[in-house]
C-alpha cells in the first residue's frame, strides 16, 4: 500500500513542478494579457459539477499483504459511480461520490454487493486553463455490504482531469481505501467524465475572493493591476480612462478629450474621418488627402479635384470628371464610339445585347454568339435540309431544266433563307466526267443558275443569291461506277456571312 501511495504522490508532484515552470514561462512572455484575462474572469465561474465513472476494485492485494496481483486486472471487480463536485477555490474542491458494485475477498467468489458514500477533499495544482490538471485527494466514507453491515473507509490517492471542452473533463483517479474493519482495505481505479454547470470556467475566482494589496483603491489587486498606482477600471485591468470614452489612457491618443475608437480616442468634430488634432479645418468636413479641408474643383464640373480624373477639363460626373460627348458614362478617352452612346464596356452600342458591338456585329439586330460574328447559328435541322437538297434537286436528262420534284426542296430552302435574313447563299453546280470538261462546266453553271432564278422568283433579293458552275472539277465520289457518277451530279447550297 505504501508503495502505491508513494508512486501516485511522486507522479503528481513531478507533474505539478513541470506545469508550474511552464506557467511561469508563459506569464513572462505575456504578463499583460494574462492579467487582462484574469480580470475579465473575476465576476463569473462554474463551480458545481456532476461526474459519471466506471470503477475497478481490488480487495485481494491489500488484504493478502502482497502487490503482485495489482496488475492483474482480470481479477478486479467492477462498480459504477455518480458524484457531485463543488469548487471552493481554483485549487480546492469537494467531491461527494456514490458508488455501487460487487467485490470478492480472497479466492472465494462471494460477489458481495456493496454501496459507498464518500466526502473527499481534492487539491488541484493547475488552475490557468490547462488541459491537464493533476490533483491529490483525501477524505472519509461509509461502506455497506448487502445493506446489512457498515464500515468506515478512509480514501487517499491522486487523479488527473483532462479538459475536452470548456466545462468538461475526462477524469482518471486511483485511491487506496483504508477500512476500519478487518479484510476490507481495497484499491480502486476509476475512469469517467466531469461536467460543470453555470457561467465561466471551473476554477475562476470572483472579485470578493481576490485578496491582496490594492494600493490605488480601485478594486483591482496590485498583482493583477496594470496601473497599480493610478485608480482605474476593472475592464481595463486597473488602468484609467480619464475622458470616459471607453478607451483606456494607455491606448488613447487624446486621453483628456472624449473621442472615437476608430481614431484611437480622438474627437472628429466635422465627422470627416480626420481627427481634430490632424484636421486643418476641424469644423468643416473635408478629405484625408486635403488634411480634413474641402477639396477644390478647378474645372467647375461638379467633381472635386481629388476625385476628378481630368481635373483641368470640364467633364461629366458619370465619367469621373472627364469629357463624355455621347453621355454614356464612358469617358471619351476610353470610348471607342465617342459620338454614339453605348455600353459601359467600351462605349459602343450593342443593339441586340449579344455582347458583340454593333460595328463588329454582322447581325446587329439579331442576337448571336461572338463566335459567329454576332449572328445566330444555323439550326441543325436546317443544315440537314441543305444536305438533302444536294441529293433531291434533280434535272431533266442532259439539261438545266428542274424536275417537278425539285421545287419542293427549293421551297424549303427559300423558307430557311427568310429565317436568316443576314445570311447569303451560294449555289454551286457539279457534273460527272461524262463528256468534255467545257460542256460539263457550262451545264453545271446553267443548273446552278436555274436554282438561283427559282429562289429569286420566290422573293429573295438577287444580291443574296450567287451561283457558280464547277463542272467535273470537284468530284465527291469515284467516276468509275454508275453510282459514283450519280453522286457527283449534284447542286450544293451553302449559307454564309459576308
Amino acid at each position: 500500500m505504501k508503495y502505491v501511495v508513494f508512486l501516485l504522490a511522486a507522479f503528481t508532484l513531478t507533474f505539478s513542478l513541470k506545469a508550474q515552470t511552464s506557467d511561469t514561462q508563459v506569464a513572462n512572455k505575456d504578463s499583460s494579457m494574462s492579467r487582462m484575462n484574469s480580470i475579465k474572469a473575476l465576476d463569473s465561474r462554474a463551480v458545481n459539477g456532476i461526474t459519471f465513472k466506471r470503477a475497478f476494485i481490488d480487495y485481494k492485494s491489500p488484504n493478502a499483504g502482497s502487490l503482485k496481483n495489482l496488475s492483474n486486472f482480470k481479477e478486479y471487480n467492477s462498480g459504477f459511480e455518480i458524484g457531485y463536485v463543488r469548487d471552493f477555490s481554483p485549487n480546492l474542491r469537494l467531491y461527494v461520490p456514490v458508488r455501487v458494485g460487487v467485490f470478492n475477498v480472497g479466492d472465494q467468489k462471494e460477489n458481495i454487493t456493496f454501496g459507498e458514500l464518500d466526502a473527499q477533499a481534492q487539491y488541484r495544482f493547475l488552475t490557468k486553463k490547462r488541459i491537464l490538471q493533476p490533483y491529490v485527494l483525501g477524505g472519509a466514507g461509509i461502506n455497506t455490504e448487502n445493506l446489512d453491515t457498515f464500515n468506515v473507509q478512509i480514501p487517499v490517492g491522486a487523479g488527473l482531469d483532462i479538459r475536452i471542452a470548456k466545462k468538461s473533463f475526462i477524469n482518471l483517479q486511483g485511491e487506496y481505501r483504508l477500512s476500519l474493519s478487518e479484510q476490507r482495505n481495497n484499491i480502486q481505479f476509476s475512469i469517467g467524465f466531469i461536467h460543470y454547470f453555470g457561467q465561466g470556467k471551473p476554477g475562476e475566482k470572483k472579485m470578493d475572493e481576490i485578496s491582496g494589496k490594492d494600493a490605488d483603491g480601485d478594486g483591482v489587486p496590485d498583482d493583477l493591476d496594470l496601473c497599480p498606482n493610478k485608480p482605474g477600471l476593472k475592464e481595463f485591468a486597473g488602468c484609467p480612462d480619464t475622458d470616459g470614452d471607453g478607451i483606456e489612457d494607455t491606448r488613447d491618443l487624446c486621453p483628456e478629450v472624449p473621442g472615437l475608437k476608430a481614431l484611437n480616442g480622438c474627437p472628429d468634430s466635422d465627422g470627416d474621418g480626420v481627427a481634430d488634432k490632424d484636421d486643418d479645418c476641424p469644423n468643416l468636413a473635408g478629405t484625408k488627402a486635403n488634411r480634413g479641408c474641402p477639396s477644390t474643383d478647378t474645372d467647375n464640373d461638379g467633381v472635386i479635384d481629388d476625385l476628378d480624373e481630368c481635373p483641368t477639363i470640364a467633364g461629366s460626373p458619370a465619367a469621373k470628371g472627364c469629357p463624355d460627348r455621347d453621355g454614356d458614362g464612358v469617358a471619351d478617352k476610353f470610348d471607342k464610339c465617342p459620338d454614339v452612346a453605348g455600353t459601359s464596356k467600351n462605349g459602343c452600342p450593342d443593339t441586340d445585347k449579344d455582347g458583340v458591338d454593333d460595328f463588329e456585329d454582322r447581325c446587329p439586330n439579331t442576337y448571336g454568339p461572338a463566335s459567329n460574328k454576332g449572328c445566330p447559328e444555323i439550326r441543325k435541322e436546317d443544315k440537314e435540309t441543305l444536305n438533302i437538297a444536294m441529293r433531291d434537286v434533280q434535272f431533266e436528262h442532259n439539261s438545266a431544266t428542274l424536275t417537278n420534284s425539285s421545287y419542293k426542296i427549293l421551297g424549303q430552302i427559300s423558307t430557311i433563307l427568310n429565317s436568316y435574313p443576314e445570311y447569303k447563299i451560294e449555289i454551286s453546280g457539279h457534273t460527272d466526267n461524262t463528256g468534255t470538261a467545257e460542256i460539263n462546266k457550262k451545264l453545271s453553271e446553267q443548273r446552278a443558275r436555274a436554282c438561283r432564278d427559282y429562289l429569286i422568283s420566290k422573293g429573295l433579293a438577287w444580291s443574296r443569291v450567287a451561283s457558280r458552275g464547277y463542272g467535273q472539277s470537284k468530284p465527291i465520289a469515284t467516276n468509275e461506277t454508275q453510282q459514283g457518277r450519280a453522286t457527283n451530279r449534284r447542286v450544293e447550297f451553302k449559307l454564309y456571312l459576308e
